[in-house]
């Protein structure tokens, strides 16, 4: 049975957010919102998490994994960027944009995608999904929240409850979220490319193509 946290979505207590992120360190899933759709995080590098995430997902190994990041210089760690890359996302971070870009031998080997050696980041705007980060520490390993077989992210965080209280640790209530998914933006051969279609405007970036 999972927990069932309702956190204030401008103003999230410092001692829930602990508490979640206990949960995170203690090899826990957990449902969360960002400023996207809510989405399902597990700590980086816990194998055994990520295989639960990819099960709950039903996920193939060609999928790119993204990592929740604190602002740009943490992201900066785990992704190679060029002066133009910076740039580009120095003018569109945080907000809902996943970027697929090459990734550093910091991002572990089982987030990596198996033939190109990309991973997903993104920083995002939601005052809980920063206080998450901020508390953890380091990124946090997460993918969108939807279901097999659907095309929008679940939105209501009791639903949410009824679906998966059994098959996560922690449910995070910040309010309704959104039905979109952030938009994904491949910038890893150099020419951005909309992977995704979600709820951050993609013409900045394919405009630059």
């Amino acid at each position: 049975m999972s927990q069932f946290f309702q956190v204030h979505p401008e103003n999230p207590q410092a001692r829930l957010i602990k508490q979640a992120v206990e949960i995170i360190r203690a090899g826990g899933v957990v449902v969360y919102p960002t400023d996207s759709s809510y989405a399902i995080g597990c700590q980086m590098g816990d194998k055994a998490a990520i295989e639960r995430v990819r099960r709950l997902r039903q996920l193939d190994d060609k999928h790119n994994f993204a990592l929740i990041c604190s602002d740009l210089s943490q992201l900066g760690l785990f992704a190679k960027i060029d002066t133009g890359t910076f740039r580009l996302l120095k003018a569109h971070v945080p907000g809902p944009y996943t970027f697929i870009l090459n990734a550093t031998r910091e991002v572990p080997r089982l987030l990596l995608h198996p033939k190109r050696r990309t991973i997903g980041l993104r920083v995002p705007s939601n005052p809980i999904a920063l206080a998450l980060l901020a508390e953890l520490g380091e990124p946090l390993m997460s993918v969108s929240l939807i279901m097999p077989g659907e095309t929008e992210a679940l939105n209501d965080p009791y639903e949410m409850r009824q679906l998966l209280e059994h098959q996560v640790d922690l449910i995070i209530d910040g309010g309704f979220g959104n039905l979109h998914a952030s938009t994904v933006i491949s910038l890893a051969d150099g020419e951005p490319e909309l992977i995704r279609l979600g709820c951050g405007d993609p013409a900045p970036f394919i405009g630059e193509a």
